[in-house]
């Protein structure tokens, strides 16, 4: 596990660039001061919740960098649970992890799944670059698509793996834009979609954050039965109110995060 968080975070960056080109695109465009400004609000990872690499597994390597557990939540719609964690020092960013509720699919899915967590090597989990390592495993388009039909989210599971699934603007560090809504006009005129699923912002002042995000890019994937295009990792933007003055809130929206997730649907 890694034993300097800032290399974490940098290794993870660079891992979600080369399938989220977007990114470096409205990093310039929103940012000032060479996108000093541009700052982490969290990152977001997903998972199974089969021993071998549920959540607990993947915020082992958070807690060893001194991360703390921040707050729980369920999606049970989604079939999906999550945590986020935070550190003492409030300028490294969040992290949201969720994971997917395997047992509530069909054996189908649940085969297909367990027989990619299968081919994940024990070692690999507890390695420095799990985080941002990927898929261990190979998968066939056809088993993407039964994926599809029952878990967007478990099918992005098949594509992609352990990789961040998005970065976050804080609205609130950047010097150009004071509000979401400018955010979100400046990312259209720009020729970006935005997330509409629960309207372009999810949440609001009195829920304490605003949230909105980018539709994935796409980006191709060597299934084991050939390439594929598919939707890839997304960009999102938060502006957080404060709980007592001075003091931003730190947690998240359950209704507002059910909808993020969507960004990464291909069914739209």
């Amino acid at each position: 596990m890694h034993s300097n968080v800032n290399e974490l975070f940098d290794n993870m960056w660079s891992k979600y660039l080369t399938v989220t080109p977007s990114a470096q695109k409205i990093h310039a465009l929103l940012g000032e001061d060479n996108g000093k400004d541009v700052i982490n609000d969290h990152i977001a990872l997903r998972t199974f919740n089969i021993a071998k690499v549920n959540l607990d597994k993947l915020a082992q390597h958070l807690l060893a960098l001194g991360y703390k557990d921040g707050g729980d939540y369920d999606f049970e719609a989604k079939k999906l649970k999550a945590k986020h964690f935070e550190h003492e020092d409030e300028t490294l960013p969040k992290v949201f992890i969720s994971e997917l509720l395997v047992e509530e699919f069909s054996e189908q899915t649940q085969a297909i799944i367990r027989n990619m967590v299968d081919q994940i090597d024990e070692d690999a989990v507890t390695a420095d670059n799990f985080l941002y390592s990927g898929t261990h495993w190979q998968v066939s388009h056809q088993d993407y698509l039964t994926l599809l039909e029952e878990s967007e989210y478990a099918a992005w599971m098949s594509a992609w793996g352990y990789i961040p699934n998005h970065f976050t603007v804080s609205v609130n560090q950047l010097t150009k834009y004071e509000t979401l809504e400018s955010v979100n006009e400046a990312l259209k005129e720009a020729g970006f979609v935005l997330n509409t699923s629960g309207g372009e912002i999810k949440g609001s002042p009195e829920v304490l954050l605003e949230q909105s995000s980018t539709m994935a890019d796409k980006a191709t994937v060597q299934f084991s039965d050939g390439a594929h295009t598919i939707p890839s990792c997304f960009y999102e933007f938060a502006r957080r109110y404060e709980i007592a003055p001075g003091k931003l809130y730190s947690g998240f929206v359950a209704a507002s995060a059910d909808k993020i997730f969507e960004s990464t649907n291909v069914k739209g």
